[in-house]
């Protein structure tokens, strides 16, 4: 295990990310997740008011799981505002004044997104796309060699993401990861 695998301010191993794809199944899949795993609340396709209501819904069972709870395209004001326990969006993002004990977790797909991201302070970085994705699956993939290329070389802790399931989990040397459709339940 690499120094970039060790817990890092107990960053968690497994994450799971919410889409329209997988809502139907978020409350299964949140509550078969490790205690302790982490949950990135997108849900780009709701108004702010439906948003807010399914957030408070599925933060509501994350919490009953000691899951970490990251707000996805969140300035730091919102983050406070909803009860989250961090942000994801991309390198570079304004995001107003951090918190001085939230989370920043961004987005990579390659060596200048992941120096971006540490830059500008993440605590984690999703490195995708691993393997070819439902949403994209003629997308060219890092593969599994790439990614370990990019992720050993970085200085943040890494997160496999894209074509994650728990057989390409077990496959890849790779301790962090994560999954849209890889662990919901439908």
């Amino acid at each position: 295990m690499s120094e970039r695998q060790t817990p890092s301010r107990n960053l968690p191993f497994l994450w799971l990310l919410s889409d329209a794809r997988n809502d139907a199944g978020l409350e299964d899949a949140l509550t078969a997740l490790p205690p302790g795993s982490g949950f990135v609340f997108r849900h780009y396709h709701l108004d702010p008011k439906q948003r807010r209501r399914r957030f408070d819904h599925l933060v509501e069972i994350a919490g009953k799981n000691d899951h970490l709870v990251i707000l996805a395209r969140a300035s730091w004001a919102e983050v406070a505002a909803w009860g989250a326990d961090g942000t994801y969006a991309a390198p570079g993002c304004e995001l107003g004044q951090r918190l001085a004990t939230g989370w920043l977790l961004t987005t990579a797909h390659d060596e200048q997104e992941l120096a971006a991201a540490a830059t500008c302070g993440a605590d984690g970085i999703f490195l995708s796309p691993v393997f070819p994705t439902r949403s994209h699956p003629d997308g060219e993939a890092l593969g599994p060699e790439r990614f370990l290329a990019l992720a050993n070389a970085s200085t943040t802790p890494v997160i496999a993401l894209g074509g994650m399931t728990r057989e390409r989990a077990k496959a890849l040397p790779w301790l962090r990861w994560s999954a849209i459709d890889g662990l919901s339940s439908r």
